[in-house]
C-alpha cells in the first residue's frame, strides 16, 4: 500500500410541554423522511471484486481526483450492485407511505421515482444501468418476476412498473448539469461526486493500494474524517485506472463492521448502448400519470442551497440552518406540523419505542438513529440531523438556541 500513498494534509487541502399530536406526527415522521433523503445523496454491501490486485503505475490522490474529474466517459452499459445496511428496523411500510405522500400522495403512481426508488433505502438491488451523453440514460430495478425502468431521452423522462402496468411521465431539467428531480443516484460515480464535495481540511485523502472491479484495474481513493464525533468512517472509491470513472463506492461507519452503503458494477462496457435501448412508449393498457398532474413541483434550485454534508443530506427542507462544519456538521430545520406524516398514534405505537430521550439546555426531545443518520426532534418540533453522534447533535440543539 505504502507506493501509493499521499500525503494526508497536502491532499485535503488541495482537493418543555409536550406537543401537540400534530407536532408529534410530524416529529416522528421526519428520522424517516431523512433516512430516505440521505440513502439517495450519500451513496449505496460490496461489489465483487475479483481476486489479484493489479500493479499499477504510482499516483497521488491529487492526480487520482483529476483523473475522475476529467474523465470524459458518456457511453456505458452494465450491471450494478446495490447493498443497503442502515441498521433500520421494519417499519411496516411507514417509508414508503412517506415516499408516496411526496410523489403526489392517494393521487400519485407507482412508477413515480419518488416513490420506486425508496426501496433501495434497505437491502440488496441489482440494478442495469445504461448512458449515451446527458440527453440519455436508463436505470432498471430487477425485481422478482417484474421491473421498474427509469429512462431519461431527450426532454422526457419515463418510469415504468410493469409489476402495477403504471407509467410516470415527466420532463427533463432545462438546465445544463442538473438532474432532473425525479432521476437519483444510480452509478459509482453519482455517490463519489457527492462524496468529493465533503473533502476539505477535515479530510484525509489517500491512495490506498489498487483493486480489480468488473473485469477492469482500479485505483482506491480512501476518505477518511479527521474529525471525531461523525458517524462516517471512511469512504471508498476504486477508479478505473484507464478511463478515471469510479466503479465501486463503499462507505463504513466509525462503529465498524460491515459497509453501511456500497453501489459498484459487477459488469461494464463502455461501447456506445443502441439507440433502441432508451425508446419507451406506454403499453397497451398502462394507467399513465403526468408529472403535473398530481402537483410535483419541477427541478429544484440549487441557488442558496447550504454547503457541507449536512447541506448535501438535507437539501429542498424549508428553512434549513446548518451549524458546524466539516463531517461535524448538523442541519437543523423546523418541523412544525405540516402534512404528510402519519396518524399521531401511529407514530406513538411504531416510532415512539425506538428513540432514545435526550436533554440538554434546548429542552427535552428524541434521539432517532441508524448506523450512518441520526437525527434529534425536539419536543417542540425542531430537527437536528447529520452524519454525527447523538453526542454532537445534542451539542448542536444547545449551540442553536
Amino acid at each position: 500500500m505504502a507506493p501509493y500513498e499521499s500525503d494526508d494534509s497536502a491532499s485535503a487541502e488541495e482537493a418543555h410541554d409536550l406537543p401537540s399530536k400534530r407536532h408529534r406526527a410530524a416529529r416522528y415522521a421526519v428520522p424517516v423522511a431523512v433516512v430516505g433523503v440521505a440513502a439517495a445523496t450519500i451513496g449505496l454491501v460490496p461489489a465483487l471484486a475479483d481476486s489479484g490486485d493489479p500493479d499499477l503505475p504510482k499516483i497521488t490522490a491529487q492526480q487520482l481526483i483529476q483523473k475522475m474529474a476529467t474523465s470524459d466517459v458518456e457511453q456505458l452499459s452494465g450491471t450494478v450492485k446495490v447493498s443497503t445496511d442502515l441498521g433500520l428496523p421494519d417499519l411496516g411500510g411507514l417509508e414508503s407511505n412517506l415516499a408516496s405522500g411526496a410523489a403526489g400522495g392517494a393521487g400519485g403512481s407507482s412508477a413515480d421515482p419518488k416513490a420506486k426508488l425508496t426501496e433501495l433505502v434497505s437491502g440488496t438491488h441489482t440494478l442495469r444501468v445504461a448512458a449515451d451523453g446527458p440527453d440519455r440514460q436508463k436505470l432498471s430495478l430487477v425485481e422478482n418476476a417484474a421491473e421498474y425502468s427509469l429512462i431519461h431521452n431527450g426532454t422526457d423522462v419515463w418510469g415504468y412498473d410493469s409489476r402495477s402496468n403504471e407509467v410516470f411521465h415527466g420532463t427533463a431539467a432545462a438546465r445544463d448539469g442538473e438532474r432532473h428531480r425525479s432521476e437519483a443516484p444510480a452509478t459509482p460515480k453519482d455517490f463519489a461526486d457527492e462524496a468529493l464535495k465533503s473533502v476539505d481540511a477535515t479530510t484525509s485523502v489517500t491512495v490506498d493500494g489498487t483493486a480489480h472491479i468488473a473485469g477492469r484495474d482500479a485505483y482506491r481513493l480512501v476518505l477518511k474524517p479527521k474529525q471525531s464525533g461523525t458517524t462516517v468512517g471512511a469512504i471508498s472509491v476504486a477508479v478505473d485506472a484507464k478511463t478515471g470513472l469510479p466503479l465501486k463506492f463503499t462507505l463504513t461507519p466509525a462503529s465498524g463492521g460491515a459497509a453501511v452503503l456500497d453501489v459498484g458494477f459487477t459488469q461494464v462496457s463502455f461501447a456506445r448502448p443502441a439507440a433502441s435501448a432508451f425508446d419507451f412508449t406506454p403499453p397497451k393498457g398502462a394507467k399513465v400519470t403526468e408529472e403535473e398532474d398530481h402537483g410535483t413541483a419541477g427541478p429544484s434550485h440549487r441557488e442558496g442551497r447550504p454547503e457541507g454534508n449536512a447541506g448535501d443530506l438535507a437539501e429542498g427542507l424549508g428553512g434549513l440552518r446548518v451549524l458546524g462544519k466539516g463531517w461535524n456538521s448538523v442541519a437543523t430545520f423546523d418541523a412544525g406540523g405540516e402534512g404528510g406524516a402519519p396518524s399521531a398514534s401511529a407514530a406513538d405505537g411504531l416510532l415512539g419505542s425506538l428513540g432514545d430521550p435526550v436533554s440538554g439546555t434546548f429542552g427535552k426531545g428524541t434521539v432517532f438513529s441508524t448506523r450512518l443518520v441520526n437525527a434529534l426532534v425536539t419536543d417542540d418540533g425542531q430537527v437536528y440531523v447529520g452524519t454525527v453522534t447523538k453526542g454532537t447533535l445534542v451539542k448542536a440543539a444547545n449551540a442553536g438556541r
